[in-house]
């Protein structure tokens, strides 16, 4: 019952916010996968190539400014859903920690108050 009533607790401001920073950090990383990248270089292939087949620039300028405008939306989107799906896992992380630091402290607690208990029943029992 005591783990149901944490489980719905919302998790505190400060943990939300170390949370986003760490999702932040992991989504910005991950951002440019290999398939980007290889997007970009099929873009520089066709540019390079009508370059070469004396496309005029006036053609071959709107190609690459679209393809350089698709890597950054491809890599805007795949930012925003990593990050979110980063924040979920980081905040779910930082819940676990701060569950197990109380069920650890609560532990401890009470092994400390059977301990004395113990020990104030062997004092009136030697007396």
């Amino acid at each position: 019952m005591m783990d149901e009533a944490k489980v719905t607790q919302p998790a505190s401001p400060e943990m939300k916010r170390t949370a986003a920073q760490r999702a932040r950090d992991r989504a910005s990383a991950a951002r440019w996968d290999l398939d980007i990248a290889v997007f970009l270089f099929a873009i520089l292939i066709i540019v390079t190539i009508l370059l070469f087949q004396d496309i005029g620039i006036n053609v071959v300028a709107p190609i690459a400014i679209f393809g350089l405008a698709m890597v950054w939306v491809v890599g805007w989107r795949r930012g925003r859903q990593l990050y979110q799906r980063f924040y979920d896992e980081e905040l779910s992380e930082l819940e676990q920690e701060v569950k197990k630091a109380v069920t650890e402290t609560v532990k401890k607690t009470v092994e400390e108050t059977i301990e004395e208990k113990v020990q104030k029943a062997l004092r009136e029992r030697w007396k």
